[in-house]
């Protein structure tokens, strides 16, 4: 996969902490730039928001049509059929991305890995599994596509993780949500589980919370 291009945001000039923050099916990087003011950070956080774009890949599930995806859904019964290796290309991408965040200075521990729904996905195996340790995982209305293969990382043991879920959600049921939840406790993390009266998106308790997450883990 080529190198992602991506939208980058800076709360202050030369940030100390950086959450990259991946989109769901069709959308694009734009798709969360609106909700950094709104995520209550204080007036002295220094964050680099990244946004990447996912490539634009054939969907199965759209009738084979092209679009923003970081890997192909093949069917949408409740196990989700996915092209794993198109998954763990995208993980290798945004690696790449975290990559060059610690190259420009800022510490691996000060690095959050944020995705929402196809997002989450990718964002549950890369922070996982990074050599170095992270400072969290954010999954928002997702689901762990590779619970069964991943191979987690030592230096990410016990990460912090925060898990939300609308309780109306039509795309990703809420049983796959609480089911990354008690994966993840029976490989040993302690997921905070957070849900919202609202169908596949976010509400501004849901980006509070998740402002407040940041500020505990990554400044």
């Amino acid at each position: 996969m080529q190198d992602l291009q991506y939208i980058e945001i800076e709360t202050r000039p030369n940030p100390t902490a950086a959450v990259i923050w991946l989109h769901g099916l069709g959308a694009s990087g734009h798709d969360f730039e609106p909700v950094v003011p709104e995520l209550g950070l204080p007036d002295d956080a220094a964050v680099r928001f990244i946004f990447p774009h996912a490539p634009n890949l054939p969907v199965t599930i759209n009738g084979g049509m092209r679009m923003p995806a970081w890997y192909d859904i093949k069917a949408m019964d409740i196990d989700r059929v996915v092209d794993t290796d198109q998954l763990m290309d995208s993980t290798r991408a945004v690696g790449k991305l975290v990559d060059q965040q610690i190259e420009r200075g800022i510490s691996a521990g000060n690095i959050i890995i944020a995705g929402f729904s196809q997002g989450g996905a990718v964002a549950y195996e890369l922070g996982l599994t990074y050599p170095q340790r992270l400072a969290g995982i954010l999954a928002l209305s997702t689901y762990f596509a590779t619970a069964k293969t991943v191979q987690p990382s030592e230096a990410n043991a016990g990460i912090p993780i925060n898990v939300y879920h609308g309780t109306a959600d039509p795309m990703v049921p809420q049983a796959l949500g609480v089911h990354s939840v008690e994966t993840l406790k029976g490989m040993g993390y302690e997921p905070a589980y957070m849900t919202f009266p609202m169908e596949h998106s976010v509400c501004l308790e849901e980006v509070q919370d998740i402002g407040r997450f940041i500020c505990k883990h990554a400044l």
